[in-house]
């Protein structure tokens, strides 16, 4: 860590709202919506009080926040916008389009349950809802990674022309209090460049394109073969992008239980030959360190990327363990959960014995009692996805 960037306590939502102050956008654009609202209230008081020079264009809708972004970004200048839940649905339409041009636009979204019926706390039903949209999705486990995630998301999304979410679950990071070093824009200018984008990529007058055209079938499905090998491709430079930036701003481990493997893609925790390994994404991954320290035959894979979904890095962790359980806070209604099927789809060892366990939907405390019975319980093979209560 740098001697020079002292620790804060701070809120989650403030500790966000600083960083993206720091990171300098253009443009900010956003609707309120629980567990948002501090982030961007935050945001809209430093431009009032002149800590800020951005723009900050209050929007009627979650669906015109994310349409005033998607204008900005097409003329060429950062931006940045934030919402939950029902506001990430509204926003869906947008969500495919700014994907589909190519904008770098960075986003937060502070996981929250999808009514009906009405639920404002958290769980990761919204995300789901748009994994298939084309964004790089990333998850964050506490407030420092929370900060450090934005930071390295504008660096993907400007220099891959691909836009970045990041995913922070709601009140339990957004509203919470931890200790958290906010880089100074003097260190992120190191990491992080000025905005230029590619001549030629956005609006201008004197050099008009046309963004966002009409695609007949012949052309159509060449685009989205285009944008899905980009974003496979992208794995690369998150590992080399993560890894440049904690050299220059050293990690802030909040525990003493430092990770095998951390690469941007996944992270691992354990003994090397686990009789179990539990994977999640997100703040559960807390109790689930905290529940470990007991636990010494079994390890945790935290998935940081979820999109692009990194295959070939599981399996490499996957191979030395004999169960795997996996741990969620979202369910495909009617099938199973989304992250337990995407790991299916791509295991190399088809003999693994793979358990699907789904936690914590719409705020539901999840306990290392429920950790350790999903540990005990992931020994023996299940064919259907169990709820933990």
């Amino acid at each position: 860590m740098s001697t020079r960037l002292k620790p804060q306590l701070l809120e989650g939502s403030q500790a966000i709202a600083q960083t993206i102050k720091n990171l300098e956008p253009g443009v900010v654009s956003a609707y309120p919506i629980t567990p948002q609202t501090h982030i961007v209230e935050a945001l809209a008081k430093y431009r009032a009080d002149g800590q800020a020079n951005y723009e900050y264009v209050r929007a009627e809708s979650e669906f015109a926040a994310a349409s005033i972004i998607l204008g900005a970004s097409a003329t060429g200048v950062r931006v940045y916008s934030a919402t939950s839940s029902q506001g990430l649905l509204l926003m869906t339409e947008v969500i495919y389009n700014i994907a589909g041009m190519r904008l770098p636009v960075v986003m937060t979204c502070a996981n929250r349950a999808v009514s009906a019926p009405i639920n404002i706390f958290n769980d990761q039903s919204d995300v789901m809802a748009i994994r298939d949209a084309g964004w790089i999705l990333l998850f964050a486990a506490d407030h420092q990674e929370a900060v450090d995630l934005h930071v390295i998301a504008y660096k993907l999304a400007e220099k891959l022309s691909l836009p970045v979410m990041v995913n922070v679950d709601g009140f339990i990071i957004t509203h919470s209090y931890e200790s958290v070093v906010i880089p100074d824009q003097k260190l992120i200018k190191k990491f992080l460049p000025d905005y230029q984008p590619i001549l030629g990529t956005c609006l201008d007058p004197a050099r008009p394109i046309t963004l966002g055209a009409f695609f007949t079938p012949a052309y159509y499905q060449k685009n989205r073969a285009g944008l899905h090998q980009d974003l496979r491709a992208s794995q690369a430079v998150i590992k080399q992008e993560y890894q440049l930036y904690h050299k220059l701003s050293p990690r802030h481990l909040s525990n003493d239980l430092k990770p095998r493997l951390d690469n941007g893609l996944i992270e691992y925790f354990g003994p090397a030959r686990p009789e179990t390994i539990l994977v999640t994404m997100g703040s559960v991954a807390g109790t689930i360190q905290a529940t470990l320290e007991t636990e010494k035959k079994t390890g945790l894979l935290k998935i940081k990327t979820y999109r692009p979904f990194p295959t070939a890095e599981i399996n490499k962790i996957l191979s030395s363990t004999k169960n795997v359980a996996v741990i969620e806070k979202a369910i495909s209604l009617g099938n199973t959960g989304p992250l337990y099927s995407d790991l299916k789809a791509g295991l190399d060892n088809k003999r693994l014995n793979v358990t699907s366990h789904i936690v914590g939907l719409g705020g539901r405390d999840v306990t290392q009692k429920i950790i350790k019975g999903i540990i005990k319980a992931s020994r023996h093979s299940r064919t259907e996805t169990k709820f933990w209560e």
